[in-house]
């Protein structure tokens, strides 16, 4: 395969990628021009943290006057998952040097990773990465700039309407991992529960709250959560 046949292949791929981020980045657009931010902000956000449940999650912490270190370290707890997705690709990916390797890892969410790691005979040259993480990239930015400039023309019942995005994207993250993990659902809802309780009866600040309970339940689980009893389940449920 050409050098342009692999950018082809890597554009084409980000197709699927580019038709949900787009919406998404609006509905992002329009919570962050909500919270406060203004349409630069709003762009930047996108075209620096590049992660959308964390950057809707920043969003509604700003909103409710969050404090910036509590909003930092929501987040980063919230894109953990992304280094070992980095680690994967960059295993799987095939020449190229050090540096452009790792700068890939940039491009790395979980959509450009399900592709990547599932598409059969795609090629895996960075070549092909960076073309399919590229266009997903500037979608997402697109999106959010479509949002930004978008929230006063939008009648309020639909801006009102896009705040349960954040909840249906982490439903959409969470229900392939769930599926036939009965342990694994156990605990993303003693996770809520712990974090409600947190939150409305110690009265902790919500921010503070997510993380607390994330970490000490995700250090929970670590005893009675394992792969191996997730893929007896899964077997057992297959018919």
């Amino acid at each position: 395969m050409t050098k342009k046949e692999e950018w082809l292949a890597g554009t084409r791929s980000a197709v699927p990628i580019m038709l949900g981020y787009v919406p998404v980045g609006i509905a992002y657009g329009v919570m962050a021009r909500q919270a406060g931010l203004n349409t630069w902000q709003t762009v930047l956000m996108s075209l620096t943290v590049y992660g959308g449940a964390s950057e809707m999650m920043a969003a509604g912490m700003v909103a409710q006057g969050a404090a910036v270190l509590t909003i930092v370290v929501t987040t980063f707890i919230l894109n953990l998952r992304h280094i070992i997705m980095s680690t994967c690709v960059f295993n799987q990916m095939q020449g190229g040097r050090l540096p452009v390797r790792m700068l890939a890892a940039f491009g790395v969410t979980d959509e450009t990773f399900a592709v990547y790691t599932t598409t059969a005979n795609a090629p895996r040259t960075p070549r092909y990465f960076f073309s399919m993480a590229l266009c997903s990239y500037l979608s997402w930015a697109l999106g959010s700039w479509l949002g930004a400039i978008a929230t006063g023309l939008l009648p309020p019942l639909i801006t009102a309407a896009l705040g349960i995005s954040l909840y249906a994207m982490f439903i959409g993250l969470l229900m392939p991992g769930l599926h036939g993990n009965g342990r694994l659902a156990a605990l993303v809802v003693l996770t809520a529960l712990c974090n409600t309780v947190l939150c409305n009866v110690v009265q902790l600040d919500s921010g503070w709250s997510m993380i607390l309970s994330t970490l000490g339940c995700a250090a929970l689980g670590s005893f009675f959560v394992t792969p191996n009893a997730a893929g007896e389940e899964n077997s057992h449920a297959e018919p």
